[in-house]
């Protein structure tokens, strides 16, 4: 089966570095959005990128980074964006999040024996 929705993806910029309470940022935001309801989200580890400071940070053995950059998905309907941004600005102090509409095509077969999955 084929379903179509109009959504938001977040796109949410940190560093490999960046803590909260005392873990890995990306390990909070995702178990907040898990806890949230949100219907899903990917870490991206990056092995070469720049911010705001224009330092380079990357996996070359040459110049070895231990801050590489974190890219954190996350897409979703309107609403539940809206419910979590406020959650994101308290526990996000450097970083950048990109936001843009988005169509989702979500494709689920008519198996009821498989494993549910979050709905669009």
């Amino acid at each position: 089966m084929k379903r179509e929705s109009a959504a938001i993806l977040l796109r949410i910029f940190i560093g490999e570095s960046d803590r909260y309470k005392g873990k890995p940022l990306y390990m909070h935001i995702v178990e907040m959005l898990k806890a949230e309801g949100i219907a899903g989200a990917t870490v991206f580890r990056g092995i070469t990128g720049f911010g705001k400071h224009s330092l380079i940070h990357t996996i070359s053995i040459l110049r070895l980074s231990t801050d590489l950059p974190i890219l954190i998905e996350v897409a979703d309907l309107e609403e539940n964006i809206d419910r979590i941004r406020p959650k994101l600005d308290e526990i996000i102090n450097q970083g950048l999040i990109t936001e843009e509409k988005v169509k989702i095509v979500f494709y689920d077969s008519d198996n009821k024996n498989k494993i549910p999955v979050a709905n669009y």
